[in-house]
């Protein structure tokens, strides 16, 4: 038996920071594996994240829900944007009516204009648009899904809309577009037929990325609300149905925190899985307690250890090397008083940091030998201890 230690960064060794990253974790289990070596400190920064944050101006709202009026006054969107930079935050996520509202009354031109306007305010604030997604939810056309209608207008009207995103897309800056399938469902099933309506969501989006060859689109999965079942409910659906799409290079997905345990996952394995196929382009984290309605709510409020998983497969594997943005989708509790209405958001890149901080002083090398002794206990322990802060 030997000690081994090799020191420095690992830009020393070839490929990727992600290649990197696995060719240290793999090497590291071949030597120990194979009695080679009993101990391996490596010595590297491992840790590659590099993070931006972005959220919503939907985030900030007036608290209304399902049972109740609004608890707080509107804030219009130009003195919503005053607060990105006051809270630490890089880059805006829209709609495509919150960057150009009231957009099925405009003209295509005068709906682009409108968008580099935008732009115009965006870069005087020193802010990116992150993504721009279709509302397709809300429209009276849309209450039977938008590219799943049973209706063929309501699906010209929402694939109209799509390109009308895109041009906004374009306009602001960002190629990328953000498709929640919200009413892409049924409350029963004999609605619709789901051969046909899987068809029917690749032939959007295949007439989305033949609109622009430079648009990447963006599927945001959630088994349900406010449909009883949607068709694309998980990321591996998301991914599987890429694979249909004529540029599957162009179709990736947006995995948020609180869609992936409605769907009774856990949010860091959906994660990985999308990491492994280079699939994951942005994030929207949150919270959730327990299998009801999507709350989203503070990230890390309810479960602190779920949490910590998810900022640790991030930063492990390279996210926001290539400009993904770590996007918060959260919103202030009802109760919550007009002047500390934002808290939500600074509470959330708060816990997202400390546990950041918290999982680049985790012992890679306890944990493998943990792993190797088959030890889950004494891992166990470890990691609470450490979120614990000893």
């Amino acid at each position: 038996m030997i000690l081994l230690e090799i020191k420095g960064k690992t830009g020393s060794f070839f490929g990727s920071v992600r290649s990197r990253i696995r060719l240290v974790y793999l090497l590291r289990i071949y030597l120990i594996e194979n009695n080679i070596v009993e101990y391996i400190n490596f010595n590297t920064t491992t840790m590659a994240g590099i993070f931006k944050f972005t959220f919503g101006p939907w985030n900030i709202h007036e608290g209304s829900d399902p049972f109740g009026p609004t608890v707080r006054e509107t804030i219009e969107f130009s003195k919503k944007l005053n607060y990105y930079k006051k809270l630490g935050f890089e880059g805006v996520q829209f709609h495509d009516d919150d960057a150009v509202p009231d957009m099925n009354d405009l003209t295509p031109q005068q709906i682009a204009s409108k968008a580099k306007e935008l732009k115009k305010v965006l870069d005087n604030s020193g802010l990116a648009a992150e993504f721009v997604a279709p509302r397709l939810w809300e429209d009276a056309r849309t209450i039977d899904g938008g590219y799943t209608s049973n209706d063929p207008v309501c699906r010209k009207f929402a694939i109209e809309r799509s390109k009308r995103t895109i041009d906004i897309a374009n306009a602001v800056g960002t190629n990328l577009v953000v498709l929640w399938l919200a009413r892409e469902g049924t409350y029963i099933r004999e609605a619709k037929d789901s051969v046909v309506a899987t068809e029917r969501i690749v032939e959007a989006i295949n007439i989305m990325l033949e609109y622009d060859p430079d648009v990447r689109v963006c599927i945001e999965p959630k088994p349900n609300e406010p449909m009883d079942h949607t068709y694309i409910p998980t990321t591996g659906h998301a991914l599987a149905l890429g694979l249909l799409c004529n540029d599957s290079k162009r179709v990736g997905v947006n995995i948020e925190s609180a869609h992936a345990i409605l769907a009774g996952l856990d949010p860091s394995d959906e994660m990985g899985f999308a990491l492994t196929f280079n699939k994951l382009w942005t994030v929207h984290l949150n919270d959730q307690n327990g299998l009801k309605f999507d709350q989203d709510k503070t990230f890390g409020s309810v479960d602190l250890r779920r949490a910590f998983n998810q900022v640790r497969i991030l930063d492990k594997h390279d996210y926001g090397k290539n400009g993904e943005f770590i996007g918060l989708d959260v919103k202030a509790m009802r109760t919550q008083k007009d002047d500390v209405a934002t808290k939500h958001l600074s509470n959330s890149k708060e816990i997202f940091l400390k546990l950041l901080s918290i999982s680049r002083k985790i012992d890679d090398n306890f944990i493998v030998k943990c792993q190797q002794e088959r030890d889950y206990e004494e891992l166990d322990l470890y990691i609470m201890k450490s979120l614990l802060g000893e």
